[in-house]
């Protein structure tokens, strides 16, 4: 029996577009889209502010960033390096200086117990190694007493409760890591790139606002997010890399200087997305929900 509404409940079989409906409106179970090409940054762009990059570097991966902005990132994480450094040497000398302050007072309870059987040598004898239960002061359960008053307990704050433990610090890692792909960066490793652009006389129309910007330095074809890029370190020429396989490769020498390349001075450039699956790794993004089980 066929529906004849959209929204008709008379149907035997639950489908695939009514159970997507219902799990998007009940809010559980995980919802995912697949990104389109304009969710993806340009080949030129920056990969912290997915804007045009104005002096582009590339790391030893090919990942493009703008100097001002990887620099001024690179800053901040050393800067951070140094506050949890000295926050961690700050909890390393307080539990020194606990320690040493247990000590003394284990000294000093051993010496008042040897005074105190010194004194009482002439009376009856003393269990030198058996506490009285009697003499044993017990503490005292007022918060106004043994400097207690400076440090007074607030309930309402997690941290302040008597139940609360001191965060242990850990070491921090002194290592700048790339904010893509996770591994240590430095800033001398950063190689400095030039686009070669298209020179187009009769487009009069400001850099930034043209659609096909950049050209291969040698081949001159047009560099966008479908057109696979490569760097050549020596230079920071930007050609495509078909000119790589074709002309590059054949003898191993710069096509515009002359001079001699090893295959490390190649680094394919990290491009955008462009829409297609064969293209990028993944071009899905995921909401990950509370999810119900039967």
């Amino acid at each position: 029996m066929t529906r004849h509404a959209r929204n008709c409940t008379a149907g035997a079989v639950y489908t695939y577009h009514e159970k997507k409906k219902d799990a998007q409106a009940s809010g559980y179970g995980t919802n995912s889209q697949r990104v389109g090409k304009d969710s993806v940054k340009d080949f030129d762009c920056c990969s912290l502010t997915l804007q045009p990059c104005v002096n582009p570097v590339v790391t030893s991966d090919g990942y493009l960033f703008d100097k001002e902005v990887i620099l001024e990132y690179i800053i901040t994480k050393k800067n951070e390096y140094c506050r949890k450094l000295k926050e961690y040497e700050k909890q390393k000398r307080k539990e020194e200086a606990e320690l040493a302050e247990l000590a003394a007072a284990e000294e000093r309870s051993k010496l008042n117990s040897f005074l105190k059987t010194e004194k009482n040598i002439v009376s009856a004898p003393v269990k030198a190694f058996k506490s009285d239960p009697l003499n044993i002061e017990k503490p005292s359960v007022s918060n106004m007493t043994e400097g207690r008053d400076k440090h007074l307990p607030s309930f309402w704050i997690p941290s302040k409760t008597p139940e609360a433990k001191d965060k242990t610090l850990k070491k921090p890692d002194r290592n700048v890591y790339c904010p893509v792909s996770g591994k240590p960066l430095k800033a001398k490793d950063l190689i400095d790139i030039k686009f070669t652009p298209v020179k187009d006389p009769d487009d009069k129309k400001a850099l930034i606002v043209k659609q096909n910007r950049y050209m291969c330095a040698v081949t001159h074809d047009i560099l966008s997010n479908s057109v696979p890029c490569a760097v050549i370190k020596t230079t920071g020429d930007v050609v495509t890399m078909e000119c790589v396989e074709k002309i590059i490769k054949k003898d191993w020498c710069h096509p515009l200087t002359g001079e001699k390349l090893k295959e490390q001075d190649v680094i394919p450039l990290q491009r955008g997305g462009t829409g297609y699956s064969s293209t990028n790794l993944n071009l899905e993004g995921k909401h990950e929900r509370p999810v119900l089980q039967a």
